[in-house]
This record gives structure tokens, C-alpha cells and sequence, in this order.
């Protein structure tokens, strides 16, 4: 009977132990961060336990929930919604919420995630039901605030704040959506061909500008250049006329520099017909008479009714003043030049004609006089 009592104050006082460690470790809480535990006592909320290290009491105190307090997000699966064209439209939407109110999300909801996922369901029915196909998918953002005011207001009292809503699949049925694809293929061609048609245009507009910028200064160059060569001209003209009037150039000089000309007139292969101006003869009577000849030398006109002429153009008629061949019409010119110097150099003595001091006097430089020569005696008569 004593070994009966001791086994049982044995187990009685194991017992107690027992006991004791459990509401020790019923007692003691540590609570981690962003968690909130809602404690009741007896059955009745008692109090919302913080983060940190806290003592409960033993068989009269439990934790009722633990409560995250972190930003959650949830995913709905898509859910068939018909738009005010009567077209089905399947929609996946994504929510981000956060519990604000341990309490509240205990006591006033029995699950707010349910809760939230049919409240998102009804608010985008009726959101989408007042738009068409073609608002659903261009007005996001207007969808996504109004669900999130709905859902925000609904369950405030939950104690949960509802962050951020978002859609992220928006999908029509397949028949729509080929000829969506149809239509932006076409409007994609459409502004293909007006950026085509404007790059032409503004290419065929540059190109014109250019092309008119390039005919102006063209324009403006040759102007500029026939202004210069004719100013050349002119300038050249006007020294070149000044420069005979300083040297005070006689008929002489000018009739040699007529002479050299004409040969030039012959040059070429193709020339088949050269025709002599009649003032061919007058010149070669102009240089005859500068080296001392007298009218009636052959190539020297004799001017009408035995008077020379004071001034003026002379006119003179060859015999042949049209020849077939230029050759043959500069070998004439050559001889007659030829023959007016030879009667030219010999006319004091064989022409017969009186002394004249003008003829000798031209025939000096700078036109100085000498006095007669003296006249040779006459042969004797035999």
C-alpha cells in the first residue's frame, strides 16, 4: 500500500511538471514582424498582439488567427465577361491589397479573399457591360481605377485597402481576333502608303527646289560672266582704240594690218569659195602709195578726173574680184603686194611722174623733208 502511494505522488508530481511547461509555452509568444495575432480570452476577442515578445495567460488566453500585414497580391483566373456589343471577352485581373485591421479581417469577414474575388467579378461586369470591344481594350486604366474605387470603398470595413488593380490579359474570341488582325494589317498598309506618298512628295519637292536653286545660279553665273566679258571687251575696245590715237596711226598701218588679215581668211579645210572685198585694191594702192608709188602703178586706183581724193572710202574694182580658189586668190594677193612694194621702191625714178616731197616724205621716219634731189642732165641728142 505505501509503494501504491509513492508510484501515484510519482505521477501526480509528472504530471504537474507536464503542466507546467506546456503553459509556460502556451504563455510565452514571440510575434515576427508584420504579423498581428489576435488574442481572445474565454472566447471573446481580448487583444491584437504586436511584433515582439509577449506573455499570455495559461488555459484562459488563445491566439485566435495570425494575421499577415504584408502587401499581397492575388491572381484571378479569367472570367468571361460580355461587352455593351455582345461580344464575350475572357479577362484576368491581378489586385494588390493590404490588411490594415487584423481585427476586422477576422471578425468581419470570414474569408476576404473569396470576398474580394467575387466583388472584383461583379465590379468588372458591370464595368465592362456599359463598353464595347473597342473601349475595353484602349481604356485600361479607366477600368482599372474604377475597380479599384469599388473595391477599395466594399472593403474598407473589412479592414483591408485595396492598393492596386490591374487587367492582364484582355482576350476577345478568336473570330474577333482575326479580324482585328485583318484591320490593323490594313490600317499599317494605309499609313505605309501615306509615309511612301509624303517621302515622294517631300523628296519631288526638295528635288525642285534644288533643281531651281541650281537653274537660278546658273542663270546668275552666265549672267554674271556675259557682264564680265562684255566689261573685257569693252575695256579692251576702248585701250585698243585710245593706243591708235596715242600712236597717231596713219592709213599706212592700218592698210598693212588689213593686208596680213586676208590670209587668215583662207585657212580651213572646208573653205571651197573666198570672196576679196573691193577694198583689197585700195589697200594695196594705200601701201604703195606710204612707200612712195604714184597713181597708174599697176594695183594703185587712179582716182576720176586726175585729182587723188582728199578723204573718204575708196572703192576699187578688180579685174577678177571673185575667185574660185582661196589658194589661188592669196597667191594673187601675195604678187600684187609684191609688185606694189617693187614699184614702190623704184617710182622716183621710172614712173615718169614729177617729184612729189609728200611721196619721199612718207617714206622717211617721223615724216622729215629733204631737199629736192637734183635733176639728172638730159642725154644728149644724137
Amino acid at each position: 500500500m505505501q509503494e501504491f502511494g509513492q508510484v501515484l505522488l510519482y505521477l501526480i508530481i509528472a504530471l504537474v511538471v507536464i503542466v507546467g511547461i506546456v503553459a509556460v509555452i502556451r504563455a510565452v509568444r514571440i510575434v515576427p514582424q508584420s504579423v498581428a495575432l489576435v488574442v481572445e480570452r474565454l472566447g471573446r476577442y481580448s487583444k491584437t498582439l504586436d511584433p515582439g515578445l509577449h506573455v499570455l495567460v495559461p488555459f484562459v488566453d488563445r491566439v485566435r488567427a495570425g494575421v499577415d500585414l504584408r502587401e499581397q497580391v492575388v491572381s484571378f483566373p479569367p472570367q468571361p465577361v460580355i461587352t455593351s456589343d455582345n461580344l464575350v471577352v475572357e479577362i484576368d485581373t491581378v489586385i494588390y491589397f493590404q490588411v490594415t485591421d487584423a481585427k476586422s479581417a477576422v471578425y468581419e469577414i470570414a474569408n476576404y479573399i473569396t470576398a474580394i474575388e467575387q466583388l472584383t467579378v461583379t465590379t468588372l461586369r458591370n464595368v465592362i457591360g456599359s463598353m464595347d470591344l473597342e473601349q475595353t481594350l484602349t481604356s485600361r486604366d479607366q477600368i482599372n481605377g474604377q475597380l479599384r474605387g469599388v473595391l477599395d470603398e466594399a472593403t474598407g470595413r473589412w479592414g483591408i485597402r485595396v492598393n492596386r488593380v490591374e487587367l492582364k490579359s484582355i482576350e476577345p474570341p478568336p473570330s474577333i481576333q482575326g479580324a482585328m488582325e485583318q484591320q490593323m494589317r490594313a490600317e499599317r498598309d494605309r499609313r505605309a502608303a501615306i509615309l511612301t506618298a509624303e517621302g515622294i512628295k517631300q523628296s519631288a519637292i526638295l528635288t525642285a527646289e534644288g533643281e531651281k536653286q541650281s537653274a537660278i545660279l546658273t542663270a546668275e553665273g552666265a549672267a554674271q560672266s556675259q557682264i564680265l566679258r562684255a566689261e573685257g571687251e569693252s575695256r579692251a575696245i576702248l585701250q585698243v582704240f585710245e593706243a591708235i590715237h596715242r600712236g597717231d596711226a596713219d592709213s599706212k598701218l592700218l592698210a598693212y594690218q588689213y593686208l596680213q588679215m586676208l590670209p587668215k581668211i583662207a585657212e580651213g579645210t572646208s573653205n571651197t569659195t573666198w570672196v576679196i572685198p573691193t577694198e583689197f585694191t585700195a589697200a594695196l594702192g594705200s601701201i604703195a602709195k606710204g612707200f612712195g608709188g604714184a597713181p597708174g602703178t599697176p594695183g594703185i586706183p587712179t582716182p576720176p578726173g586726175g585729182d587723188e581724193p582728199s578723204g573718204g572710202p575708196r572703192t576699187a574694182v578688180l579685174d577678177k574680184p571673185l575667185l574660185q580658189d582661196p589658194g589661188e586668190a592669196l597667191a594673187e594677193a601675195q604678187r600684187q603686194a609684191e609688185a606694189a612694194v617693187a614699184d614702190a621702191t623704184s617710182a622716183g625714178t621710172r614712173s615718169g611722174e614729177p617729184f612729189d616731197p609728200r611721196t619721199e616724205r612718207g617714206q622717211r621716219p617721223g615724216g622729215e623733208s629733204t631737199p629736192p634731189p637734183p635733176v639728172p642732165p638730159a642725154p644728149p641728142a644724137g
